[in-house]
């Protein structure tokens, strides 16, 4: 297998995005998403979007966001997750401030490929990139897989539940357990994607009601008002700290 990045390989980009995407397809539609779209990566940062090639065919992509964390006015990892995170890269850029921290928005692998570690590769691969380019640290807002069983649970309740080493239950979880990351704080307000509930049965093929509602690929039910004519789906993450 053989790491390549856009900065070197551009013509990765789209058999890159081949590979699909995480959770439902209503994610699509967080519109602070929309700085996350990969022309906009690859322009911007293409050393740290990565792509990991078997026999020249991506198997797994990765990419990550530099920004300056922490300063007097940040403080803290942002409560809003990935979408404060995409947020804070913007006006970075438009600031002209000099970045001190990566930040993981995305790591995927093809669905042949799981139980094969790759993930893990790819997320010592943004470590290994964080260091070069001279930065503190790399943290990624993590989206705990699991919690798709479990929707109606709370992300803090979901986050203490252990296996009998103590280790997390949550798979996605352990994986950054494994590589030494350990559990900072909660963004309870990751992604927002809101629409009408006509866009939400496109997205979904759920009839919504009033109240909560439960989605294929959501970490959190959908809050519907039929007569506002509304669906509001609010995801949490957890941030983890990876050492470098």
């Amino acid at each position: 297998m053989r790491m390549e990045d856009l900065a070197t390989r551009p013509d990765l980009r789209r058999p890159a995005l081949g590979l699909g995407a995480v959770g439902g397809e209503f994610l699509g539609h967080d519109v602070v998403g929309l700085l996350a779209k990969s022309k906009r990566l690859a322009a911007r940062w293409p050393e740290f979007f990565l792509v990991l090639l078997d026999d020249d065919v991506p198997v797994a992509r990765a990419a990550a966001i530099p920004v300056e964390f922490p300063t007097p006015e940040r403080p803290e990892l942002p409560e809003h997750g990935w979408d404060g995170a995409l947020l804070w890269a913007a006006e970075d850029v438009m600031d002209g401030r000099a970045p001190t921290t990566l930040v993981a928005i995305e790591v995927t692998v093809a669905e042949h490929a799981r139980g094969r570690g790759l993930a893990a590769v790819m997320l010592s691969e943004l470590r290994a990139r964080a260091r070069a380019a001279g930065l503190s640290r790399l943290v990624v807002p993590v989206r705990p897989t699991g919690l798709e069983q479990r929707p109606d649970e709370s992300i803090v309740d979901y986050v203490t539940r252990k296996r009998p080493d103590g280790s997390f239950a949550d798979p996605w979880l352990r994986t950054h357990e494994r590589l030494g990351a350990r559990l900072i704080g909660v963004a309870p307000f990751a992604m927002t994607v809101t629409g009408t509930l006509a866009q939400w049965r496109e997205w979904t093929g759920v009839e919504f009601v009033d109240g909560l509602n439960t989605v294929p690929g959501g970490l959190a039910p959908v809050l519907a008002s039929v007569a506002r004519d509304l669906g509001v789906y609010v995801e949490p993450n957890v941030w983890l700290d990876h050492p470098l």
